[in-house]
């Protein structure tokens, strides 16, 4: 699933980005629309995503393969769809949180850094529903960014639950002088799951950007937290093209270091 670094990432380590561009979506496994309605879109979500210009893209509900709608599908990518969206440069990854009868599905991570090595991390909290911590080590410009994707469950207790494995997994896996990135789907209406995470020392932009339901957003399921890394702006992008291809909008938020932040060159 790698690729080469794309022009836009030299990986000179003498080079500064001055921004790093943070994106999260949840692409409701590439299809839109109930039963014989139903639509495929992920060809119109890989091209949305490369508009996106993003240096990290976390995505919820990417499918790895699934027969039923294989054999529906004739245009179906021949790829996973992991590949398939990632833009030409990017590097792919993913993992399965969901077997099915017919396929799987999970986390992806679209990074036009370099990807230094990634893992798994299971973290459900109950047999109904399947969920994980894709992690991933960035090397951004000769410097470490650890990616958090995460799609948290429908239940708030085990919402809440997850969030205390993810605080936990940071804690014990990743040093606290290097910079973090959790992004994903939270499922959460309220804040408790962000309160939880800004007393762990992480951060968020602070005006609310509404993601969910594509067609009239109302709330903001999907968030983006930082740590070692300031919120400069959020954006939402809309319009009839967005409403149609997943029923949540995009998340897309830039970021610089933290003026006190020493980055911690990758091995």
């Amino acid at each position: 699933m790698t690729a080469s670094p794309s022009p836009q990432a030299p990986s000179d380590d003498s080079f500064e980005p001055e921004h790093l561009r943070i994106a999260t979506y949840n692409i409701h496994k590439g299809v839109q629309g109930l039963g014989p309605l139903s639509r495929l879109e992920i060809g119109n979500l890989g091209l949305a995503i490369e508009q996106l210009d993003a240096d990290l893209v976390c995505l919820q509900e990417v499918r790895n393969g699934n027969l039923r709608e294989q054999e529906r599908f004739a245009d179906w990518p021949e790829l996973p769809q992991a590949q398939f969206l990632a833009p030409e440069g990017y590097e792919a990854v993913y993992y399965t949180n969901a077997v099915t009868r017919y396929g799987e599905h999970g986390n992806a991570l679209l990074s036009r850094w370099p990807v230094i090595e990634s893992r798994q991390k299971d973290i459900s909290d109950h047999r109904l529903e399947q969920r994980g911590i894709l992690h991933a080590q960035i090397n951004v410009a000769g410097h470490v960014v650890h990616t958090l994707v995460v799609h948290l469950g429908l239940i708030h207790i085990s919402r809440l639950r997850q969030v205390a494995l993810i605080r936990e997994f940071v804690l014990d896996q990743i040093p606290p002088d290097q910079a973090v990135v959790i992004a994903g789907d939270f499922n959460d209406w309220g804040d408790q799951t962000g309160l939880l995470l800004r007393e762990s020392g992480f951060s968020e932009y602070t005006e609310r950007a509404n993601t969910y339901p594509s067609l009239l957003p109302v709330v903001q399921l999907d968030r983006i937290f930082v740590r070692h890394l300031v919120p400069m702006s959020v954006f939402v992008p809309r319009g009839r093209i967005w409403r149609r291809m997943s029923d949540h909008l995009p998340l897309v938020g830039d970021f610089t270091f933290a003026p006190n932040y020493h980055r911690v060159r990758s091995a």
